[in-house]
Formats: C-alpha cells, sequence, structure tokens
C-alpha cells in the first residue's frame, strides 16, 4: 500500500503550514524559525523536498497545500495499525485503552463512529 509517511521533522513542518497556507515563504521561514527553531536554509530546503514530494506547492513565493492535514493523519493512522497490530482495529484499541477508562461521551462518540463505519449500515 501506497501510505503517505511524513518523518518527524516534516510533519512538524506541514503542521505550520496547515496552520497558516497560503503563505509567503519568507514568512513561513519566520515562523518556522519562531516555532521550530530552524535556519531559514532548513525551511527553504523542507519546502524544496515536500514540493517534489507533492505535499505543498511554492509558486511566486508562495506557499500552498496540496495535501491536506486530514489525509497524511489518516494514512499515518491506517499505516500504524496495519504495521502493528496487523490491521486489527479491536487490538489497537485494546492497547490504546490499557485499562484506563473513558467517559460515558467518549463511549458514546466512539459508538456512534462504529456505527457510521459499519459494513451492516
Amino acid at each position: 500500500m501506497g501510505y503517505l509517511k511524513l518523518c518527524d521533522s516534516d510533519y512538524r513542518f506541514m503542521m505550520v503550514v496547515w496552520e497558516h497556507a497560503p503563505i509567503n515563504s519568507g514568512s513561513l521561514a519566520k515562523l518556522c524559525d519562531e516555532i521550530l527553531g530552524w535556519k531559514k536554509s532548513t525551511t527553504y530546503t523542507t519546502i524544496k523536498k515536500l514540493s517534489e514530494k507533492g505535499y505543498i506547492k511554492n509558486e511566486d513565493a508562495t506557499v500552498t497545500v496540496l495535501i491536506g492535514k486530514e489525509r497524511v493523519q489518516t494514512d499515518e493512522s491506517e499505516y500504524f495499525v496495519e504495521r502493528t497490530f496487523g490491521g486489527s482495529l479491536p487490538q489497537f484499541l485494546t492497547a490504546f485503552l490499557g485499562g484506563k477508562k473513558i467517559s460515558a461521551e467518549e463511549a458514546e462518540k466512539i459508538k456512534a463512529l462504529i456505527d457510521q463505519h459499519s459494513e451492516n449500515t
């Protein structure tokens, strides 16, 4: 499967881009300095790399998003469950909950999500 995966530093960079795009590349470099502690050269290298990978576009010094945060988070989550739990959502939930209690409201939201995505609906 061709999951979209970002290394930690690229993901942190994309979090800044997703929050602020469209954004001037110079302004993005300043934000990355403030938020990530990056030098301007690191930001421009990452812009180039993620543009080549198709996550963002840098045109006329304006960085725009091509692949949204939800898509990346979905792919990263699916990859994690597949790799770690053999694709088993029940095993993932058992490990995730690890004996801790969730509120009735959280349980209802999870039940609603399951119902919404069930093959029998």
